[in-house]
């Protein structure tokens, strides 16, 4: 057998060594990505914790793992506290809609030009018996019957999460602990592939990124949430924790809060408060312009040298591809192409890579 063909076989084995293993750990993959991503996002702070410690790295990752999780658990625990507050309510709520028809409110009708369509449209689909499943057949919506099936879905779909959450935060440990390791033996094979100068341009461009959409999504979404809630609390929402929750999860994705904050003008709306529902709409619509049209891009763009395009095709089409978890890897993959970019001259011979 000549070197070559040594060669060949030797990287078809290797190649079959790590599909195999793909495979087998496939139900692990989020789970392990989200502890890479909070891993790197939260880093320096570990770092601290290690100096803190006296080198002791057993017990600064335990520390740095039960910081991290406290962070995520507590405001996780306040919003499922209430939501289980509401879920009985809620669910006969939806059951109940589903099952007999949500009449049209009057005030539809005073709409100019477009009211009579509007209430026309209402009720004809969501005022007859199972006019939600209707409108929403492809959805889980469709199949409830009710209010015990909408919270066995849910409970179904929770423990689900919360069993990957769990996955996720004893990667993150052992990540913490081995990081050093790891990073050490990525490096050596990162350089080995790609040499070092071009390895060290790209690697550090990562945690950088990474950082960068933690601090311009999960922490300006949150912030947005807790505008809000308090606008909601103001406005005399029902369960504006839950709500303003609600809102501060669905902001960390782009344009992902009015799905909130109209889902709580309507409500009022169809209460008959159409004054608080006009307020939650504007404080809700300025907020959303200052977040996603200056404060995101800004702490994104002007981390990673991104330009506002690519920032906002980095995590919507992370997010249409590769679900919430797309939302990290969007911006990342953004990154390292305009790294690339740069590298490779397109701009012209003038522009150095990383410039």
């Amino acid at each position: 057998m000549s070197e070559t063909q040594r060669d060949i076989l030797s990287t078809c084995f290797s190649l079959a060594i790590i599909v195999l293993a793909a495979f087998v750990t496939q139900r692990f993959f989020l789970p392990v990505v989200w502890a890479g991503i909070l891993c790197i996002a939260t880093w320096p702070m570990f770092a601290r914790l290690l100096r803190l410690f006296n080198g002791r790295q057993i017990v600064a990752a335990l520390a740095a793992t039960v910081i991290a999780a406290l962070l995520f658990i507590v405001p996780l625990a306040v919003a499922l506290s209430e939501a289980t507050h509401e879920a009985p309510a809620l669910a006969a709520l939806i059951a109940d809609a589903n099952n007999n028809g949500l009449a049209a409110p009057a005030w539809l009708l005073r709409i100019p030009m477009a009211g009579v369509t509007v209430h026309d449209w209402w009720s004809t689909t969501l005022g007859q018996p199972h006019g939600i499943a209707h409108l929403l057949q492809d959805g889980s919506v469709a199949r409830l019957k009710s209010a015990s099936e909408v919270l066995r879905n849910v409970g179904a779909h929770l423990v689900h999460r919360l069993i990957d959450i769990g996955f996720a935060f004893v990667t993150l440990f052992f990540f913490y602990k081995d990081g050093p390791a790891l990073v050490r033996q990525l490096e050596a094979i990162g350089s080995d592939c790609m040499g070092r100068p071009r390895w060290t341009l790209y690697a550090t461009k990562v945690p950088t990124a990474v950082r960068a959409t933690v601090n311009g999504l999960v922490l300006v979404g949150l912030a947005e949430g807790l505008l809000l809630g308090i606008v909601y609390a103001f406005a005399g929402v029902p369960s504006s924790v839950l709500w303003g929750a609600a809102t501060g999860i669905l902001a960390i994705i782009p344009f992902g809060a009015p799905v909130a904050f109209l889902a709580v003008a309507a409500v009022l709306a169809i209460g008959g408060h159409l004054v608080a529902a006009v307020v939650v709409i504007v404080a809700g619509t300025t907020v959303l312009f200052i977040a996603d049209h200056f404060v995101r891009p800004t702490i994104i763009g002007n981390a990673t040298a991104l330009p506002f395009l690519a920032v906002l095709f980095g995590i919507l089409g992370g997010v249409e591809t590769l679900g919430l978890v797309g939302l990290f890897i969007g911006p990342v993959v953004m990154t390292l192409f305009v790294t690339l970019w740069h590298e490779e001259n397109l701009f012209g011979p003038g522009v150095k890579p990383g410039h």
